[in-house]
This record gives C-alpha cells, structure tokens and sequence, in this order.
C-alpha cells in the first residue's frame, strides 16, 4: 500500500491479539504497510477497551503509540460539526463516532486507504458519493 494508511479498531485488535481470527491478515497486512499508521482517539479507546477485555491488556496499542508507529492527527474539536453530519446521515447503518471520525479522515486525506473489519465501510461514502479506498478480509466483503 503506497497511500496513507487509516486504520480502524479491528485490525488494531487483530494485530495486538493473538487468539483474534483475523491475527494473521492484520499481521499480512500490516507488514507492507510503511509506518506511521493514522488513526484517530475514539478509535484508540475503542481498541483500548476490547484488548483489555480480550488480551488483557492496552499496553501494546499504547506502546505503539509512544513509538509513533500510530498517529493521531485527527481533531475532533475541529471536526465535531462534520463527524455529526456523518453520524445522522448513515444513523441506519448505526455508525459509530470512530467510523464517522475515520470517514472524515479519508474527506481530508485523498491519498488513504482504511484498513478495517467493518463492512459498513463499503457503504459509506466521502464527500457525499465517493467510494472510500478500503482493505478488507475477502470474508467480510
């Protein structure tokens, strides 16, 4: 992958956590990617609370993120306004503050793909109608 790289919780999770099924794609995927990953804070706290419940442990997200192999550039403060207009146009879909946060990552970032579980990101839409570049898992397609 040449384009920035966003990244959303579940790969995050699936890289930090051995026992995740998608491990061993995170761990592919991850390994053509140039750091620094991008990412956002509510996609932190949300990975932060499903490794503690699942690893045990945050420690591996936060290390990452003292390495500066993980990056928050995001503002919400600055952003706020777009993140909910997001948020209330895919209300159906019960999009989360992450997703809406990294969709509105990709609107400031042209060059970017998100890596992600969710499927919903193949609904999802920039700028009002433009696909977002995303890599997936071919099960979850």
């Amino acid at each position: 992958m040449s384009s920035k790289v966003l990244i959303d919780t579940g790969p995050l999770v699936a890289f930090l956590n051995r026992r995740d099924r998608f491990f061993d794609w995170a761990v592919g995927e991850l390994s053509r990617v140039a750091p620094p990953l991008h990412t956002c804070e509510a996609v932190v706290s949300e990975a932060c609370f499903l490794l503690q419940r699942g690893a045990g442990s945050a420690e591996p997200l936060l290390d990452l993120l003292d390495r500066d192999l993980v990056t928050l550039e995001f503002r919400l403060a600055e952003e706020h306004s777009r993140v909910r207009r997001l948020m209330s146009r895919y209300r159906d879909q019960g999009m989360s503050l992450a997703d809406a946060c990294l969709v509105r990552m990709s609107e400031l970032v042209t060059d970017c793909t998100v890596l992600t579980l969710d499927s919903d990101f193949r609904v999802y839409r920039r700028n009002g109608r433009q696909v977002i570049p995303v890599q997936m898992p071919q099960e979850i397609r």
